[in-house]
């Protein structure tokens, strides 16, 4: 006898599993609710998982495009400085939500790179600005230039309605 491996189910067809099992269950009881409820979570999560991975992949293009020697998080560390949202390393680890050894590193690379300059602070003596440069801004420029003409053309079918519902979702999700 040999044993046989299944081919693994694709995200649409488990989360469907899921919902149609749920509501073929019993329609109209609590335990058929949580089920389709379950499922619509699952599969709500799956399309995040790609979306995200979506996101990542333009994030390690763009971050190509600014300085072929760039990372993905050093991108989003540039992002940060040149937006102005973010011009410490304290802030930066807060805005990105990850390590401080691993923004201090993305930013003595981008310093490296000739993309970001760090300054004395001019109430406090003590601590370091960051600002990113000339060049680091027209890359940025271009390199989102290119991203918007992609979104904009991928979400050309979409009502302006239809934007602003995604983005509340997002937001609503986010918190």
């Amino acid at each position: 006898m040999t044993a046989t491996t299944a081919e693994p189910a694709s995200a649409d067809a488990v989360a469907s599993a899921g919902t149609a099992e749920a509501t073929a269950a019993a329609p109209n009881t609590p335990d058929a609710a949580a089920q389709a409820r379950e499922g619509a979570i699952l599969r709500l999560e799956q399309e995040l998982g790609g979306v995200i991975g979506r996101i990542r992949a333009s994030w390690r293009d763009a971050a190509a495009e600014v300085h072929p020697d760039l990372q993905p998080l050093g991108y989003q560390v540039l992002v940060a400085i040149a937006g102005g949202k973010a011009t410490s390393a304290t802030a930066i680890v807060e805005r990105l939500q990850t390590d401080k050894s691993a923004v201090s590193r993305q930013v003595r690379h981008l310093e490296d790179l000739g993309l970001v300059e760090s300054r004395p602070d001019a109430d406090d003596r003590r601590a370091r600005v960051l600002a990113a440069t000339h060049v680091a801004r027209e890359r940025l420029a271009a390199a989102r230039r290119r991203y918007q003409h992609r979104m904009s053309d991928r979400l050309s079918q979409w009502s302006v309605d239809d934007l602003g519902r995604a983005s509340d979702v997002l937001r609503d999700l986010a918190r």
